[in-house]
């Protein structure tokens, strides 16, 4: 499976623009590289316009248009969160879109950051989300739900070989956020597809680095911190070779914690 990661900056309150800058890059990323997954930031069609989620969310949030884009480059869209409102509430909700266009799965941010006002115009989800995609089961979560170990081992322990990242990561905390990735890659011994933002929005710089890692730890392609898009090969054999050299689900202790 051929995952793309696009590193985009966003436009806040402006969906015509960015979704003119997806379509603009999803069809580069297709003449690069030729995608079965592409993966986009959290929050790309609006970033963080909480306060109008009144005018921005709505059931489908942006399906439609990644629908139709879908279809046109034969690709899945995964992770990429937007607005949703859901019986009355508003959500920060990964989208999994395959390539025939369909809506597959979607997943609602668990752990919503404060830092960011989340906990003031949104509501946490309550369910985890999984689903298959190239010969792997995968998962998605949300930026903030990586400083969680807990969700992400639930994750895994239910299955999942490959876990999508979609975040607004700021450049101050870039620290954590390389670090958090490595070892959420490598504890899990599973796949990692992480698409943080690039960009400026009223005064917070955010830090890009979008990466793609092994079930080991390897960094297979890294961005930098302007617009780009990096993609690499996931081979699902190497989820089962790693977890069977070190058996990490195998020597649990669970009783214990």
């Amino acid at each position: 499976m051929r995952v793309c990661a696009i590193q985009m900056d966003i436009v806040k309150g402006d969906r015509e623009a960015n979704q003119a800058s997806v379509r603009r890059l999803a069809v580069e990323a297709k003449k690069l590289c030729s995608p079965d997954v592409i993966v986009l930031p959290e929050l790309w069609s609006t970033g963080y316009a909480l306060e109008q989620s009144s005018e921005l969310a709505d059931e489908l949030g942006d399906a439609s248009f990644l629908g139709g884009l879908a279809c046109e480059l034969g690709a899945s869209f995964v992770g990429g969160s937007v607005l949703a409102a859901d019986g009355g509430k508003f959500f920060n909700r990964a989208q999994v879109i395959d390539r025939a266009g369909h809506y597959a799965a979607s997943y609602d941010k668990v752990h919503l950051f404060r830092l960011m006002d989340e906990d003031r115009f949104l509501a946490s989800g309550s369910r985890l989300s999984l689903f298959d995609a190239g010969g792997l089961r995968c998962a998605s979560v949300i930026c903030y739900d990586i400083r969680f170990c807990e969700l992400l081992r639930r994750l895994a322990v239910e299955g999942a070989e490959c876990l999508f990242v979609s975040a607004e990561w700021p450049s101050p905390r870039i620290g954590h956020w390389s670090t958090l990735l490595r070892a959420r890659a490598i504890e899990n011994q599973m796949f990692l597809a992480a698409c943080n933002r690039c960009g400026i929005t009223e005064g917070t710089e955010f830090a890009g680095h979008s990466a793609l890692i092994a079930p080991d730890g390897r960094i297979l392609a890294e961005a930098g911190t302007s617009e780009e898009i990096i993609w690499a090969d996931f081979d699902p054999e190497q989820v089962r070779q790693a977890r069977k050299l070190i058996p990490v689900f195998e020597d649990r202790v669970p009783e214990l914690y």
